[in-house]
């Protein structure tokens, strides 16, 4: 049996596309074991997916600083793997790349493709065409570790367990919508009164529609839409990831900002309508198996301005975010629904 080390540390998004790959490969490869590393809080991304063991990071705690990685790289030796998949590049996987490879470790290591990205998203000489799918950059490191591997790039409905206290609105005959209305940059999220139109405009057609997010914060914001709409429901806070997950599994689509969302519905099987403000799916970050024609966008020659929507997006003085509409998002989840 081979072991491979995987590691990527963060963010959510990227985590849970990770999953999905790896999902994949081990059914392609039954002779692998996979030692996946990431942060604890992502370790619900990766149930379910045979002979795989989770080892968290913790990167603020005990393995914090060069001392905690090497801390963390004795612990990985233990589990006696021989190849390692860095999916992360950045300075904390790079320097167990050089511990592992001193060690005789078969490396590869995640190419971001910054230069094309960069063409991307630059205002002068814009190079605008669609780029690899960053799924498919993660697969390319285990092609170079010398595994076959083919990504069907098709979403597969996960089966799960409803959770406690959701069965009355999950086994409805309603549709049931999910909607992840925040994202890290203010950029990518729908301003507040437009996705208020959304959620009434579901709400009007009976749909059930359930309210993600994290934090006190987005708490209250889910909870104010669900004390003025009926058939609105929030789960902020009252449910873990891997019961987000259970939940999101039964829907019959899921709206998200570019942002977890849309990939945590990837992982689940179920298709997504993406809103995209300042960047956009052709760098690489649209969901795994979701649809182009499910993201809703306009185009402009200022898009996207950055991979990552922390950059303001100016289109004839308006934020590219601004020039959606409710009624564009709206139609777009009907497409699906009816």
């Amino acid at each position: 049996m081979k072991r491979i080390l995987v590691t990527r540390f963060s963010a959510m998004g990227d985590v849970a596309m990770v999953a999905s790959v790896l999902r994949e490969f081990q059914k392609q490869h039954t002779d692998t074991e996979i030692i996946m590393v990431s942060r604890p809080f992502f370790s619900a991304f990766f149930d379910g997916i045979p002979r795989l063991i989770f080892h968290p990071i913790d990167p603020k705690g005990k393995h914090k600083g060069l001392p905690g990685l090497i801390k963390l790289f004795k612990e990985l030796k233990k589990y006696k793997a021989k190849q390692v998949a860095d999916l992360h590049n950045n300075i904390r996987s790079r320097f167990l790349d050089i511990l592992f490879r001193t060690a005789g470790y078969q490396v590869q290591i995640l190419d971001k493709g910054r230069p094309e990205k960069k063409a991307l998203t630059r205002t002068k000489d814009k190079v605008f065409k669609p780029l690899k799918l960053t799924t498919e950059r993660y697969a390319d490191v285990f092609r170079k570790l010398g595994y076959n591997l083919h990504l069907s790039h098709q979403l597969a409905k996960q089966h799960r367990l409803i959770p406690s206290g959701m069965m009355p609105i999950l086994a409805s005959n309603a549709k049931k919508v999910g909607i992840s209305p925040f994202a890290q940059h203010p950029y990518k999220v729908l301003p507040t009164e437009k996705m208020t139109e959304v959620i009434q405009s579901l709400s009007d057609l009976g749909v059930q529609v359930v309210l993600f997010g994290g934090g006190a914060k987005e708490k209250e914001i889910t909870e104010i839409w669900e004390k003025q709409f009926p058939n609105v429901h929030s789960v902020v806070g009252k449910y873990n990831l891997s019961q987000e997950l259970d939940i999101i599994a039964h829907l019959d689509l899921m709206v998200s900002m570019d942002s977890s969302g849309m990939h945590m519905a990837s992982l689940m099987g179920i298709p997504c309508v993406s809103v995209w403000g300042a960047t956009h799916p052709y760098a690489g970050f649209l969901g795994y198996g979701q649809s182009l024609e499910d993201c809703v966008q306009v185009g402009h020659p200022n898009r996207p301005n950055s991979v990552y929507g922390n950059k303001s997006c100016l289109c004839d003085g308006v934020e590219a975010i601004d020039l959606i509409s409710s009624g564009m998002v709206v139609e777009r989840i009907k497409k699906h629904l009816f």
